[in-house]
């Protein structure tokens, strides 16, 4: 482990992206076990989604301003999605991008926990051409 401190700032960063990370597996998740009942693939993301943590939890909480986030107000184009498939597409979307933040900015502190998102994003890539090109 790489002994760069992270600052709060980036504490918040990584709390805002691993949350986001978290959740759009669970989203795609949880179509693919309740709807399809795709034991694999659901278990696949499960398995990535629990791989998806740090030890620093109290870090992260002790940076979280949700509230006072700039961005928090929905964007009208999140509002937009003409079918499942473009949910699952845009939450895809969320994790791998989440999960390319996370490891880049782990690269500062800690190339175990940047390996590890890396493994990650790539791992969704490769569920999501397995759920959408069947």
């Amino acid at each position: 482990m790489k002994n760069n401190k992270l600052s709060p700032e980036l504490y918040r960063v990584i709390d805002a992206n691993l949350n986001r990370l978290k959740e759009g597996i669970r989203v795609v998740e949880d179509i693919l076990r309740y709807r399809d009942n795709n034991k694999e693939l659901s278990y696949k993301l499960k398995q990535l989604r629990h791989k998806a943590k740090i030890k620093e939890t109290l870090e992260l909480l002790k940076e979280r301003d949700s509230a006072n986030d700039v961005l928090r107000s929905t964007v009208k184009s999140e509002l937009n999605r003409d079918n499942i498939s473009a949910i699952i597409i845009a939450n895809f979307k969320r994790a791998q991008e989440s999960a390319r933040v996370l490891e880049e900015l782990y690269k500062l502190h800690s190339v175990e926990y940047s390996e590890n998102f890396k493994y990650i994003r790539y791992e969704l890539y490769s569920i999501e051409k397995d759920v959408l090109i069947q």
